[in-house]
């Protein structure tokens, strides 16, 4: 696969993964807590969501090679 194909390739993911993050931006069990003109968001179950689905795309591509 030459460079090109592979920028591509990157590119395409990360808009995939840019249009998804609105989605699953803030779901249920994500931490925020807001105190005065200070807000801290801890994304838990958002980061959890994030590593099962990059897991099982690993898998697959580890599966095919």
């Amino acid at each position: 696969m030459d460079f090109g194909k592979i920028l591509v390739v990157i590119g395409i993911v990360l808009i995939i993964v840019g249009l998804s993050w609105s989605f699953i931006g803030k779901l249920p069990g994500d931490i925020t807590f807001k105190k005065g003109n200070t807000t801290v968001y801890f994304p838990i179950v958002t980061s959890i969501v994030i590593s099962i689905i990059l897991s099982l795309i690993f898998f697959v591509i580890g599966r095919f090679r």
